[in-house]
């Protein structure tokens, strides 16, 4: 799937979480949806924890 499907896609969940829930409902979807992409990202081994940390290898 690419980037640009993946954007739709998250765009529709959280339009429609501000649509039907209201603002608090769509910062939840928000920040679910942030922390998702990180673990996601982490698995694929596409982020570095420690650089996002500050912390530096070597």
């Amino acid at each position: 799937m690419s980037s640009a499907h993946i954007g739709l896609l998250t765009g529709l969940a959280l339009g429609m979480a501000a649509a039907f829930g209201g603002f608090g409902t769509f910062l939840v979807v928000l920040v679910l949806g942030v922390l998702g992409l990180l673990v996601g990202r982490y698995a694929d081994g596409k982020l570095d924890l420690a650089a996002l940390m500050g912390r530096d290898r070597g």
